[in-house]
């Protein structure tokens, strides 16, 4: 007897590898996070990852992580949850949920609360004791809105271009 298959990727397995595949799009050489926008009915509204915005050659500004405040990537890198939110193919992100491979900086957490979205899941808090994590924490209890790691439970997924 044939059955259906179990071994199927959960929702929050699904949006959050949308988020990391995003997440290879980015040319930053040594950070690449991606973001997957979901709406309540498991549909995705927005996808993004971080990069310069549009116009802005990524030839011509900068990569670099330290140095001088504007010969760094940090001035010009729009953040993947940024780019998700403005990716959205609507405007009503009300009662969403976003897939973030990394807890969103403060200034994310303001554009996340201020589009409606109410729910965080994110896979690493590696920049936890930042004061722009800790920003961003009082600002979504402050505002109601959930968060919670993603615990994956498996350590991979294969996807596989040559299927024969």
């Amino acid at each position: 007897m044939t059955g259906k298959r179990t071994d199927y990727l959960s929702w929050d397995e699904y949006f959050m590898a949308v988020a990391l595949l995003s997440g290879l799009r980015s040319k930053d050489p040594s950070t690449q996070v991606g973001a997957c926008v979901a709406n309540p009915q498991n549909k995705i509204v927005g996808v993004g990852y971080n990069g310069f915005p549009w116009g802005c050659s990524d030839d011509d500004l900068p990569w670099e992580r330290e140095g001088a405040f504007l010969d760094t990537k940090y001035p010009y890198v729009c953040h993947a949850e940024l780019n998700a939110v403005l990716n959205a193919i609507t405007t009503d992100l009300r009662d969403c949920r976003i897939y973030v491979a990394l807890f969103p900086c403060n200034e994310c957490t303001k554009v996340i609360i201020q589009s409606g979205i109410r729910e965080i899941i994110y896979l690493s808090d590696k920049y936890k004791h930042t004061e722009s994590v800790q920003a961003s924490k009082l600002m979504l209890k402050k505002s109601n809105t959930v968060y919670r790691q993603f615990i994956p439970e498996r350590s991979s997924i294969l996807l596989n271009f040559l299927t024969e």
